[in-house]
């Protein structure tokens, strides 16, 4: 029953890891920016989720209050930022190191803000649960789960099916050629940061319903994240969902075998394996 509940629970976290990964996936395969203030945004949507529920706004608004605030925050560092330095031709280095400092600095507002001690996150419904077989679950936990699917279902729609996906997977392709096809690449950036943004505020304002809210949790989800798109292939949005969910099974099952401080050295091992014997990734995008 352990191992059931374990694997159960490595779902749930794969699911919420999964949108990270297809979001930050979505971001670097199109503006070839490492994007690492992208935990920033994660973090900040919980915290603003908790903020609007506990001036009393209804959970659903709370969550598009979050999802809305994280896409202008996204667009905003896009426009504000990356854009300056690319005009001063900022090599990729400099670039890292500027979103490195934004994404302290958005951490370290938010513990000045809120306090760097964990929050605990408390909607009514998300305290229920339900138990399924012999595995119990949180409310919380189980719209993880569907939206997860939701996320990862959409974004496939959305990259294959619509003139904006379209746009986006060849400014991605080709932004040269996309310049002179008058497809403004430079616009798309902006757009895509910001719905990757919105997408990435889902799991930031869900997991904290179970875990808390702490300034400095999106470095872990970002950085198992990052490695599930790697894994999976740049730019495969099938890869980075998939592989999120397979490292956090094999990370929440671990921990029957080896203590739990160890279990992030599973997912290096990995990465590691998947580096040396396929470095263009699982699922490498045509």
């Amino acid at each position: 029953m352990i191992l059931l509940q374990l694997l159960i629970n490595g779902i749930v976290t794969g699911c919420a890891l999964g949108v990270v990964a297809i979001s930050f996936s979505l971001i670097y395969s199109t503006t070839r920016i490492f994007h690492v203030a992208h935990a920033g945004v994660y973090t900040l949507a919980g915290y603003i989720a908790w903020s609007l529920s506990t001036r009393g706004v209804p959970s659903v608004l709370s969550l598009l209050g979050a999802v809305a605030f994280c896409a202008a925050v996204g667009a905003l560092i896009q426009h504000q930022l990356y854009h300056r330095l690319e005009r001063r031709r900022a090599s990729h280095l400099v670039v890292l190191i500027a979103s490195l400092g934004t994404l302290a600095v958005m951490q370290n507002l938010i513990a000045g803000i809120y306090t760097p001690n964990i929050l605990q996150f408390h909607i009514s419904w998300s305290q229920g649960t339900m138990r399924l077989g012999g595995v119990l679950l949180s409310y919380a936990q189980i719209l993880t789960v569907l939206m997860g699917i939701a996320a990862y279902a959409g974004m496939m729609y959305f990259a294959h099916r619509t003139m904006l996906g379209k746009r986006i997977r060849a400014v991605a392709s080709n932004p040269f050629l996309a310049e002179i096809t008058r497809l403004e690449p430079k616009t798309v950036y902006v757009i895509v940061i910001a719905i990757a943004s919105a997408i990435v505020a889902l799991p930031g304002v869900l997991v904290p319903l179970d875990l808390g809210l702490q300034p400095y949790s999106g470095i872990s989800a970002l950085l198992t994240a990052t490695i599930a798109m790697i894994a999976g292939g740049v730019g495969s949005i099938s890869g980075a969902f998939f592989l999120s969910v397979a490292i956090a099974v094999v990370q929440n099952l671990s921990l029957l075998v080896i203590p739990g401080e160890w279990s992030i050295g599973v997912t290096f091992f990995i990465f590691v394996i998947f580096m040396l014997f396929r470095p263009t990734g699982l699922f490498t995008a045509r």
